[in-house]
């Protein structure tokens, strides 16, 4: 019996995808995070450890999923494909994520605690960044799929060990992918208000990241 194919196709966001991944990961903190953070907590982290990191898309280290068909239009219109639509995109997004070469650990353009320097792949570990999924597309394997697409292009770039700074909301997901808590960190938002995150580690076996198939730009 063969696998019933996934809905959405990877590729690597353009410049012209920000607005649409800015709209999407509103939609995803707001309607995900709850159980985990406070309202305080996500409107204020939305103004800056959750906005867009730009240096990932012009870096060509993220990706965005991408549903084909889904646009913003009659009834299944959403504030995410209105978005898309608007970037120029025709199709709506329904998660984002990947990697960093970067010393950036987490946190967007607007957030303070940043470091653009580059990472050695001979001795450092690759950052896992900015994991989101659009709350229609939760818990299908969208989140798990991102991870696996930014894993393996970071082992394809020689780097042999991943950190993250993981929400509480992702830390299941990263877990079940092999994933072992480090340390836990309070990232200043603002407003005196920190955003609990915990840095998880994994190492890499050399043979991975042969490819991974992330669709057409």
């Amino acid at each position: 019996m063969q696998p019933t194919p996934s809905p959405w196709r990877l590729r690597v966001a353009q410049e012209q995808d920000i607005p649409a991944i800015a709209a999407l990961i509103a939609a995803s903190v707001r309607g995900l995070s709850c159980p985990e953070y406070s309202p305080e907590q996500r409107e204020r982290a939305l103004e800056t450890a959750f906005t867009v990191d730009t240096r990932l898309i012009a870096d060509g280290t993220y990706f965005v999923a991408t549903i084909p068909g889904e646009q913003a239009t009659g009834a299944a219109a959403t504030p995410v494909a209105a978005a898309a639509t608007a970037g120029g995109n025709a199709s709506a997004l329904a998660g984002c994520g990947g990697w960093g070469r970067r010393k950036t650990l987490c946190g967007g353009d607007l957030h303070a605690v940043r470091d653009d320097g580059w990472l050695d792949p001979a001795t450092d570990a690759a950052k896992i960044r900015a994991i989101f999924v659009h709350p229609r597309w939760a818990r299908q394997g969208l989140g798990g799929a991102l991870l696996r697409a930014a894993e393996a292009a970071a082992a394809a770039a020689g780097f042999r060990r991943l950190e993250m700074g993981a929400t509480l909301t992702g830390a299941p997901l990263y877990r079940r992918a092999g994933y072992t808590d480090v340390e836990r960190l309070e990232i200043p938002i603002g407003g005196g208000l920190t955003l609990p995150v915990i840095v998880m580690a994994k190492g890499l076996p050399a043979a991975a990241g042969a490819g991974v198939a992330t669709g057409g730009k």
